[in-house]
């Protein structure tokens, strides 16, 4: 492990999301690498709640992007879960060159098709189920 490299508990998920974003901090572009079912979602929905998103984030697994509204900034949190496309030109004609370069926060999960769009900044995490309610953070 690395020294920012953590472990946490789910029933403590509002303190790792403060954790990513105090590792992150300039930083609005977070890519989520893990296996189904490590939590990305989750993570994702603590770290909206903590930026203040007004909405409840889901998992855009059909939608493919989610927006999340930030009313104390008028900002919007663009959340991506591109598992369902096949090339990127797909995730081109989504636009998400335009997600990854604009000023908003853009959660990704499953950025592995897209690795040669993202922003050399980006902050990379991969998350790894060590037991029931129990994930370790990985930075890459």
């Amino acid at each position: 492990m690395t020294p920012q490299d953590f472990t946490y508990a789910l029933d403590d998920i509002e303190s790792a999301a403060a954790h990513i974003l105090a590792i992150a901090d300039e930083r609005k572009k977070i890519a989520f690498y893990g296996e189904v079912g490590a939590g990305k979602t989750t993570l994702i929905q603590a770290l909206c709640r903590a930026i203040g998103a007004e909405d409840k984030a889901v998992s855009p697994t059909f939608a493919i992007v989610n927006e999340y509204l930030r009313p104390a900034t008028g900002t919007y949190i663009h959340h991506l879960d591109l598992y369902r496309l096949r090339s990127i030109e797909e995730a081109l004609d989504i636009g998400v060159e335009d997600l990854l370069y604009d000023e908003s926060y853009c959660f990704v999960e499953w950025p592995e098709l897209i690795e040669a769009l993202l922003p050399g900044d980006v902050l990379k995490i991969k998350i790894e189920e060590l037991a029931e309610s129990e994930r370790k953070i990985i930075l890459l």
